[in-house]
């Protein structure tokens, strides 16, 4: 087999391998919330993350949670990336993953960057995977249906080509729309310091129930087997744009109480 045969024997393999079934924000979402937290992290915040990180920006460690998944070492951090829930269920009277979900390992990274004995190691690693996770929750498929895995199993197209409905809000409308991370940061909505201060309020579950309110939505408006075209992402992209926004916020939010 040549390179370009093995190329894509792996790309093939890493879509069908059950630890990609949890997928995400692609690259440019995360990697956009870690730029547009930054514009609202204190002084004292950005000191220490950049010491912790030893300079990699929030953008740049980002998608390292999703990076690591290839690594059997990180196998127990899967489940953190999303939660299912009943489309009329809050969290609260939800069945919680025996092995963590979101909002557990959201509780846990904040306890070992708090934690006064942790390494400073042990403190990057965590920040690394807060960063990644604060995004994950705002994405609405990352609370979606057990029965179809968060919109993985929910087969529909994109522009004529086979795809599923977590992947449309993953990355198919960001990447269609063409603007890097930097450009969708630069581009966000200007908000006033009283809309700032609504994003931010609220408990991680808050934000966890507020997310699955567009999350019903998100499946109400689609039904299997639909060719999601220009008229989906009219009506949708900013709407991810926006969730992409708020993630940025609230992480940013995080990240000034922690440090």
């Amino acid at each position: 087999m040549n390179l370009k045969g093995i190329f894509t024997l792996i790309l093939i393999l890493s879509f069908l391998h059950p630890l990609n079934a949890g997928a995400k924000w692609g690259k440019t979402g995360h990697r956009t919330v870690g730029a547009i937290a930054d514009q609202y992290l204190n002084t004292k915040a950005k000191r220490e993350i950049k010491r912790l990180l030893d300079h990699e920006s929030l953008a740049f460690v980002s998608t390292y949670a999703d990076e690591i998944k290839s690594d059997k070492r990180y196998s127990k951090f899967y489940t953190w990336h999303y939660i299912n829930m009943p489309l009329d269920a809050d969290y609260e009277v939800s069945k919680q993953h025996p092995e963590g979900d979101l909002v557990s390992g959201i509780a846990y990274c904040k306890s070992v960057i708090t934690d006064k004995n942790a390494t400073d190691e042990d403190k990057a690693f965590y920040l690394r995977m807060l960063i990644h996770l604060i995004g994950d929750l705002h994405q609405p498929m990352h609370i979606g249906l057990e029965e179809d895995r968060g919109g993985n199993d929910f087969k529909v197209q994109w522009q004529f080509r086979d795809t599923n409905l977590h992947s449309v809000w993953d990355s198919k409308m960001i990447d269609d729309y063409g603007m890097s991370y930097m450009e969708l940061a630069h581009n966000a909505d200007h908000l006033s310091k009283a809309q700032i201060k609504a994003i931010q309020e609220g408990s991680v579950i808050d934000w966890v129930n507020e997310t699955h309110i567009l999350t019903r939505e998100v499946y109400s408006s689609v039904t299997a087997g639909d060719n999601l075209r220009n008229d989906y992402m009219y009506r949708y992209f900013n709407v991810a744009r926006k969730q992409i926004q708020i993630a940025g916020i609230r992480l940013a939010k995080t990240l000034n109480e922690l440090f």
